[in-house]
């Protein structure tokens, strides 16, 4: 039965490309849209990325999206434009502060150092993206949160948004793990001052974004690639390991091209499985 799939994500080609995220979330949202998906996603609009060029458009009901994040009112923005060559809609969030100042290089300056306040930047990105919803009158069945990037939706829908409005009933969120880096690292301070909840038994002032998402996504699914199989360290982690019944492991084919439709396939069943 097809899904209304809302995919979230940092980088698609050709508007962010800097680590295989983006391929990634070109490829695989169209293969679950030929599944006969609604799918829509959503990624910041980073200042570099030419709006004449890839012909983004202004939507009136996106132009002022208010919300709360470390405890001060905001108001983002967004625009709309297609995956080249395809029907995929990407909504584009904008904000002057977070998204605009930021180089192609993304998650690091110039210099090689990851920025300091990638924590802080990616979860106002969650929680702008959580308030889009009465403003696209639209309401998914699944949020797909790729990355540590979109870790932090899980437990932010869950503690602000789960129930309040004919918006957010019914939704399920899938936790997707690529890559087991050090940008998952973020403070608890980060964490605390987003409000997005944290399981008592995680201890420390550095937290793993994945294991704080994994006590309240509803679905986990993990990818090993033939160069970096990730699931036994992961698995190993506190917040993982106490979920680890949500976890699913795709493997992806030793292939030099991954096989993106086999990938949207294997996922398709996790999603069939949340509805069950």
């Amino acid at each position: 039965m097809p899904k209304k799939l809302y995919y979230l994500t940092t980088e698609i080609i050709p508007f962010a490309n800097v680590t295989s995220l983006a391929e990634f979330s070109t490829k695989v949202p169209l293969a679950l849209q030929g599944k006969g998906h609604d799918i829509r996603t959503v990624i910041p609009k980073y200042g570099y990325v030419s709006e004449r060029k890839y012909i983004l458009r202004e939507v009136i009901r996106l132009r002022e999206i208010p919300f709360e994040f470390n405890g001060q009112n905001q108001v983002a923005s967004a625009k709309s434009a297609f995956i080249p060559k395809t029907r995929v809609q990407v909504y584009f969030l904008e904000d002057d502060h977070w998204f605009q100042p930021l180089s192609n290089l993304v998650y690091k300056s110039k210099n090689g150092r990851i920025l300091a306040d990638n924590g802080e930047r990616y979860a106002y990105f969650s929680k702008a993206v959580l308030s889009t919803l009465p403003h696209l009158f639209w309401s998914p069945d699944i949020f797909i949160c790729n990355g540590w990037q979109s870790a932090l939706v899980p437990g932010m829908f869950k503690k602000h948004f789960e129930g309040i409005n004919e918006f957010y009933k019914n939704i399920k969120t899938v936790m997707v793990v690529h890559d087991l880096n050090e940008y998952a690292d973020i403070s608890r301070k980060d964490l605390e001052l987003a409000e997005v909840p944290i399981d008592k038994s995680l201890k420390g002032n550095t937290l793993n974004v994945f294991d704080v998402g994994a006590f309240q996504a509803d679905s986990i699914i993990v990818f090993d690639k033939p160069s970096d199989a990730i699931s036994k360290k992961l698995l190993k982690q506190p917040g993982i390991a106490a979920n680890k019944k949500k976890v699913s492991v795709i493997k992806w084919s030793d292939d030099e091209e991954p096989d993106y439709q086999i990938i949207a396939d294997e996922m398709d069943q996790v999603f069939k499985k949340l509805s069950d």
